[in-house]
């Protein structure tokens, strides 16, 4: 039956938040932490797959769709959206209660299916597998298939990114070259077999001069070429 659970394969965490319950404040503009019973908490894992992933994950969506669509009902379009990247996002998630009753805190596993600490964290940009259940809808903003998070299998955690709380104005800059730096000697490539070796030259010995006592000092006029010839002699 379409209406087990389905799991989304190697796919990639964006801004999830499922360590807990969330909302978003209106007058912070960014979801904020709260307790599963406030309007609007809930756990939401939105994520991003490549085209054969997003092409299951459809399929499952379409056939529980059909199977669960009353005569009233339009036809399920595709509900993905295309990244600049080419991938295919769309999103899983959970109120934190139906009826005044909380729901069960989707669990989250390890590669090894160990299960992770309560408070663990997901990272934007893990690579995760994804446990859901379909749930097929019709209402006056439209109609589809939302995906109830059940849980996560985190593949690959990504570092955490730090975020500045400030924005960028005129003054020091990092980058900016530093005139009391000292400076570092060039390094040295390797030579890999003398590859990239000269060839030998052969050494030259500085030449010996005889000083003759008999000999008197050269005239003004006497050329540059007769006074190296007397090195020889």
């Amino acid at each position: 039956m379409s209406t087990e659970q389905h799991v989304i394969s190697n796919a990639i965490a964006i801004y999830p938040k499922i360590d807990r319950t969330y909302r978003f404040d209106t007058a912070e503009n960014r979801s904020v932490p709260c307790d599963a019973l406030d309007d609007g908490a809930e756990y939401t894992l939105q994520f991003k797959v490549d085209e054969d992933t997003a092409r299951l994950l459809y399929s499952y969506m379409k056939a529980l769709y059909n199977e669960r669509k009353k005569s009233n009902w339009p036809d399920i379009k595709n509900p993905f959206k295309k990244t600049d990247d080419g991938m295919f996002q769309y999103k899983a998630n959970l109120k934190g209660a139906y009826n005044g009753e909380k729901t069960t805190k989707p669990a989250q596993y390890d590669a090894k299916t160990q299960k992770l600490p309560d408070d663990f964290q997901l990272t934007s940009d893990s690579v995760v597998n994804i446990a859901v259940v379909g749930v097929p809808y019709s209402a006056s903003m439209g109609a589809g298939v939302s995906l109830r998070l059940r849980g996560a299998q985190v593949v690959k955690l990504a570092e955490r990114q730090s975020v500045s709380p400030f924005s960028a104005v005129d003054g020091f800059d990092v980058n900016e070259s530093n005139p009391f730096a000292v400076s570092k000697p060039a390094p040295v490539a390797e030579d890999l077999d003398g590859f990239d070796a000269p060839a030998e030259e052969p050494a030259i010995e500085e030449p010996t001069k005889v000083v003759k006592k008999s000999a008197p000092a050269p005239a003004e006029s006497e050329d540059l070429s007769s006074i190296i010839d007397n090195w020889d002699d």
